[in-house]
């Protein structure tokens, strides 16, 4: 009786030790939505009536998750037809993996739960599987994680010869078999929901897409399957010397973000950089628990925190405030104006010319001039803009009123030819009797 009793006590104590289950939502309903619609649209060349058929089994009775990504991604009726009917071997040959969604649910509770585990204080999501139209695999925001099936749901037997050049990347995303990675980018993508939102800048979206890679590596116990991993890893010291020279610099954003037409010839490396800050911030710390909550709450509208936590990681070669210095060292500004001294109260109301003086050479295809704080009406009448041809000096031709205050703003449109934003400048002054 006493070796029962010890058992049960047993059985009692490893059975309080059991993490709760995660009770996660599933949303699939979209995709059969989208199989019924795509039937009924190849079944006839009315356009009319495909365009009825797409909104009454597809779009009308889109989920919340559906209507999520339509708005995040900018999808319209016409580009789900088009691509319904452009493109047939494709969806005949991904339709059978979209359809496996149960299949595809376990592994991602597995994840669910260690991330749960990692991070006690994890807000429930529900995932949604929806139907897009090449430009998502997934995202995240609000209560909502979001798969895009066309890509998500795909494996390295995807036919995708039909695509033409400009989804040369979808056909790329394909051969690292998607399904497999499936448990990833839910991670990611989840951990997106529980973040606070991010900046429209390179260090914060940075921080924002590389911490949810670190995260995911760490559950899933995989790393991201994508080229800018791999590329990171093995140009890490050229991408850090690029990613401190540009880090603050707006027109850079796109180079680090989206587009591979940059100087590594490689997309989104952005990711990897702020995977390996998150990495090192991590591995620095003594309490790993208190490193993941620090890094998923990160207040991204707090300067001083964020400056801290990428300066705590000791993963690039100064601190953030003396990169930043560095960058505004930089940008070129305007040095003077040949015509009068900024800020003169008595200037000629028969000025027909204002030249201004950059400290470097600036692009003269591009121009950005913006009203001051006065407005519109203390602006004058702007004839032309020229661009001195050396790019030294750009003159701005103009009338103007006797007795007048004026204000012309020189924005960071204004660049170098290497992209290096100008210092906005505001011209402000008066004109005499």
């Amino acid at each position: 009786m006493k070796k029962l009793t010890f058992f049960i006590a047993i059985l009692l104590c490893i059975n309080c030790q059991k993490k709760p289950a995660v009770n996660q939502v599933f949303v699939d309903e979209d995709i059969t939505n989208f199989w019924i619609a795509f039937d009924q649209i190849n079944k006839t060349k009315d356009t009319v009536l495909q365009l009825k058929y797409l909104n009454e089994s597809f779009l009308s009775k889109a989920s919340k998750g559906q209507k999520g990504m339509i708005e995040a991604r900018n999808y319209t009726a016409n580009e789900y037809i088009e691509a319904m009917k452009s493109y047939p071997k494709f969806w005949k040959s991904i339709r059978k993996s979209t359809l496996k969604t149960k299949l595809y649910n376990a592994k991602i509770r597995k994840g669910l739960q260690e991330l749960k585990e990692l991070y006690p204080s994890l807000k429930p999501a529900t995932i949604y599987y929806t139907m897009g139209v090449f430009r998502s695999p997934g995202t995240g925001f609000d209560d909502m994680a979001l798969i895009g099936s066309e890509f998500a749901l795909g494996t390295n037997n995807v036919v995708t010869t039909e695509f033409p050049e400009n989804l040369s990347h979808v056909k790329k995303y394909f051969t690292i078999n998607p399904t497999s990675y499936l448990d990833f980018l839910n991670i990611h993508e989840y951990i997106h929901t529980q973040q606070n939102e991010s900046l429209n800048n390179i260090l914060s979206q940075s921080l924002f897409e590389g911490i949810a890679d670190f995260i995911a590596a760490k559950v899933t116990h995989k790393n991201a399957p994508f080229d800018y991993y791999n590329f990171g890893l093995e140009n890490e010291e050229r991408l850090k010397i690029a990613f401190e020279k540009e880090v603050f610099n707006i027109r850079k954003m796109g180079d680090w973000m989206w587009n591979q037409n940059n100087q590594f010839n490689t997309r989104d490396l952005i990711y990897f950089m702020g995977y390996k800050i998150a990495e090192s911030n991590y591995n620095k710390s003594d309490n790993k628990a208190l490193s993941i909550k620090n890094m998923i709450e990160l207040d991204y509208s707090n300067e001083t925190q964020i400056e801290n936590f990428v300066d705590n990681s000791g993963y690039l070669s100064s601190p953030i405030e003396t990169l930043y210095q560095k960058f505004e060292t930089s940008r070129p500004k305007v040095i003077a104006i040949k015509q009068f001294k900024n800020g003169s109260q008595n200037v000629p109301a028969n000025t027909t010319e204002i030249t201004l003086l950059f400290s470097k050479k600036m692009d003269n295809a591009i121009k950005s001039t913006g009203f001051g704080d006065l407005g519109k009406e203390h602006f004058p009448k702007l004839i032309a803009i020229d661009f001195a041809e050396d790019g030294g000096s750009v003159t701005y031709k103009i009338r103007l009123e006797a007795n007048k205050r004026y204000q012309i703003l020189l924005e960071n449109g204004y660049r170098t030819e290497d992209e290096i934003p100008l210092k906005p400048f505001l011209v402000d002054f008066k004109t005499g009797n």
